[in-house]
């Protein structure tokens, strides 16, 4: 998944205070701009941002619209991590009590 790579987390983070270039996004990185510009394709093809052009910038922005996907993907999978995880508890809360004297 494209936001499985802290990285590509934070570039988003930083896309979400406003459009950046793809050198204003390498910024904080120790890695080149061929590396970034990776990055930007996996977040691009998962439809999470935007690439424009003005003149000799290409600048990137979040698509509000595919943010919107990702949190309602990532609520489904938080309920059902939730649903799995409460079951060890609830059977072993019936096997202690099955075994009360």
């Amino acid at each position: 998944m494209a936001l499985s790579n802290s990285t590509r987390r934070a570039i988003m983070a930083r896309l979400a205070e406003g459009e950046a270039t793809v050198m204003e996004l390498a910024e904080p990185f120790e890695m080149t701009l061929p590396a970034i510009s990776k990055h930007l394709k996996v977040l691009e093809e998962a439809r999470l941002i935007q690439r424009g052009r003005r003149a000799q910038f290409r600048p990137c922005s979040l698509d509000p619209e595919a943010f919107d996907a990702a949190m309602d993907w990532a609520a489904i999978c938080r309920d059902l991590w939730s649903a799995r995880l409460d079951r060890p508890e609830t059977h072993l809360a019936r096997t202690t009590e099955e075994n009360q004297p």
